[in-house]
């Protein structure tokens, strides 16, 4: 069967501070340039989500072990420590941009304990594009989907995806749902928006048998040295919990 893993990264740089908790939101830059090298040592073909999309759909041949790279929330830390890396192994990626905080800082984080960060702004997500890279949405406002009322999801869904079209001048076909909280009310509205994929934080490798609007990641954290990618991408291949899929 087509598995295809879908690695989640947030934050990537350096870190000197230690960081007990949200260990998922963070990743050494020496540690992400040595997880790159071992993708290509160890055999991954790192493709676009258009192509994943493709493959699961029946449409193309895809490469052996193929993995997608997936960067949430739009952090300047991409454009100065994970793009150079990328471009110098030829990796294509995408970046999921929160459209109603460009150029701000991710204040989500705040009640968590967390320091905020400074997210991409209109140009900057316009040099990602210009790079090669794959910008997708992430909300307006990076709610917690689920949780919310249903013309609110939609909104989020709809609007976030005109306002990044704006900016971008072209499409955008891929989703990504904040803190992974998504229900059938929530795959629908992607469906209506028009987006192509949305991802989730449901942790096993994508296959045929996943909705396009519901595909599974791995998430790659602060502890993850290149044998704990690896070990992600050999194993955690069958989700625990039950997927949500359209009828």
């Amino acid at each position: 069967m087509t598995r295809i893993n879908i690695l989640t990264y947030h934050r990537v740089g350096d870190f000197p501070q230690r960081m007990p908790s949200h260990r998922g939101q963070y990743c050494h830059v020496t540690r992400f340039e040595s997880q790159m090298r071992m993708l290509s040592r160890a055999g991954y073909a790192v493709i676009s989500l258009d192509e994943a999309a493709a493959g699961l759909r029946g449409e193309t041949t895809l490469p052996p072990r193929p993995v997608v790279l997936t960067f949430d929330d739009g952090y300047v830390d991409f454009l100065e420590c994970v793009a150079p890396v990328l471009k110098e192994h030829g990796y294509p990626a995408t970046v999921y941009a929160v459209a109603g905080m460009l150029g701000r800082t991710n204040d989500w984080v705040v009640p968590e304990g967390l320091a905020p960060a400074p997210l991409m702004n209109a140009a900057q997500l316009r040099e990602v594009r210009d790079l090669g890279f794959t910008v997708g949405s992430h909300t307006v406002s990076h709610p917690r989907l689920a949780q919310q009322e249903t013309p609110r999801i939609a909104e989020e869904m709809s609007v976030s995806k005109r306002m990044l079209e704006d900016v971008l001048g072209e499409r955008v076909d891929h989703f990504c749902y904040p803190y992974g909280s998504h229900d059938i009310r929530a795959v629908e509205a992607a469906a209506e928006a028009g987006y192509v994929t949305g991802t989730t934080c449901v942790r096993a490798a994508a296959t045929p048998a996943d909705d396009l609007l519901a595909l599974p990641r791995k998430a790659v954290a602060r502890g993850d040295d290149v044998f704990g990618v690896a070990w992600k991408l050999l194993a955690k291949n069958i989700a625990k919990h039950p997927q949500i899929r359209r009828a």
